[in-house]
């Protein structure tokens, strides 16, 4: 097994935490749905707007015409700049374990499918992102995730061989992707259960950084 020499780390519910219920409560008033309505809504075209197919203005209004909305473009403006902050909770174990790989000298780069919008505003939230060698936004490429040319234009842009990159993500169809093109890869579920398959896997020298945050 080749020895890891960058780690890719998919941002939602990765390096993020959970949806911020403050962010969903501030959409579901926006749009007057219920929680079952919303929940169908948002989900329904959310893989196309993380691709790139939709931008965030079609997928908004793709949202409000499926529940039978005529969304403002105020609405359509506050439902973008919600639906950043319903992804901004951090996941701290996992952040500042990739600052402590960069700390190292290890190379780090995110893998995320995700929207025009929500790739802007994460961005413009979380100016520690800019120390990350590269970040693949899917929307940016076209392309999402488990799709092949992703994970090949994610190494190439690591400038590291497949077989030598540690892929990060909590979808069981991701990590599976990531093998198949050649990557070593963990499904993340939880910190506890993410430590331990390192250790398991052998990885004791990547996870035993110093963890003190950066400022």
């Amino acid at each position: 097994m080749s020895p890891i020499q960058a780690v890719l780390f998919d941002y939602g519910m990765v390096l993020s935490g959970p949806p911020d219920p403050a962010a969903w409560a501030r959409i579901r008033s926006i749009t007057s749905l219920d929680e079952q309505q919303l929940h169908s809504a948002y989900w329904a075209h959310r893989h196309p707007y993380d691709r790139g197919d939709l931008t965030a203005f079609a997928y908004w209004n793709q949202v409000g015409l499926d529940s039978g909305l005529h969304l403002t473009p105020a609405q359509v403006d506050a439902l973008i700049h919600a639906d950043a902050d319903l992804w901004s909770q951090l996941n701290l174990p996992m952040v500042h374990w990739a600052q402590a790989l960069q700390r190292a000298g290890i190379r780090t780069g995110i893998l995320s499918n995700i929207g025009d919008a929500m790739a802007a505003g994460i961005l413009a939230r979380h100016p520690w992102l800019s120390a990350f060698y590269h970040c693949t936004w899917s929307y940016a490429l076209n392309l999402a995730k488990p799709e092949p040319a992703i994970y090949q234009h994610a190494a190439q842009s690591l400038d590291t061989p497949l077989a030598s990159i540690l892929f990060i993500d909590d979808r069981a169809e991701n990590i599976q992707a990531a093998l198949d093109t050649g990557m070593q890869a963990i499904q993340y579920t939880d910190h506890a259960a993410f430590q331990h398959h390192m250790i398991t896997r052998n990885f004791q020298h990547l996870l035993h950084q110093n963890l003190q945050p950066q400022k």
